[in-house]
């Protein structure tokens, strides 16, 4: 896999985990309630601990995009735009 085709990847797999972290977000500030309930149903998990536990994924989460997608990615889009100038 040369350069580009790694950069090409990574791109994409940078805009699908952009889009996952999006609609987790998403999702649970809009049917927060509705994701406890289902949740509840199946643990059984106070709503403080739920809050906490989701606010741990998305903390996590968001973490990880930004270290293993989105920096490496920029990194190489702006290897490839300096390779352009020099």
């Amino acid at each position: 896999m040369d350069i580009q085709e790694f950069k090409t990847f990574l791109t994409w797999w940078t805009i699908i985990d952009l889009v996952l972290l999006i609609v987790s977000a998403s999702g649970l500030a809009f049917a927060g309630d509705w994701i406890y309930r289902v949740q509840s149903k199946w643990f059984k998990i106070s709503r403080e601990t739920f809050n906490i536990a989701v606010y741990s994924y998305l903390g996590i989460f968001k973490i990880a995009f930004l270290v293993f997608n989105f920096a490496p990615c920029i990194a190489l889009h702006l290897i490839d735009l300096t390779s352009y100038i020099y």
